[in-house]
């Protein structure tokens, strides 16, 4: 192998449209645009969704749903699955470790009603009630 005999795959390079060269190219006249109408001419151009000015589909439909701006950096986790990786402590930097949340999330909230059979120590997460109360029940602490 040499460099002067390297050479792109074949197929690799394919050659661009060369239109108005006459007839027998088969992109010759009307150059592929066709015959009259807005996309025959230079400028023809409409935004997308436009119907000829019909309604256009997005604005017959009827809006529906929400979709909260703060949900994507804030993340649940159940206390099932804390009592199933066996930590002694739960913070941020623990479940950004374990690939349990994104590194975009801000706020961590622990919610379930598991029962725990040891104690563990809540740093820096929110925490719903029950899960408050059975963590406080089997002696663990739930920190700011």
């Amino acid at each position: 192998m040499y460099l002067n005999t390297l050479q792109p795959q074949a197929g690799a390079k394919k050659a661009k449209k060369r239109v108005g060269r006459g007839i027998g190219s088969g992109l010759g006249k009307t150059c592929g645009r066709g015959h009259k109408g807005q996309h025959s001419r230079a400028g023809g151009f409409h935004k997308v969704g436009f119907e000829g000015g019909q309604m256009p589909l997005q604005r017959r439909l009827p809006k529906f749903g929400f979709t909260s701006r703060t949900s994507r950096y804030n993340a649940e986790i159940s206390l099932e699955k804390i009592k199933a990786l066996g930590l002694d402590t739960v913070d941020m930097a623990t479940l950004f470790s374990l690939d349990l949340i994104p590194y975009k999330i801000k706020a961590v909230k622990i919610i379930g009603k598991a029962t725990l059979d040891k104690p563990i120590t809540v740093n820096g997460l929110a925490v719903t009630a029950s899960a408050r109360a059975e963590i406080e029940r089997v002696g663990g602490t739930v920190g700011a």
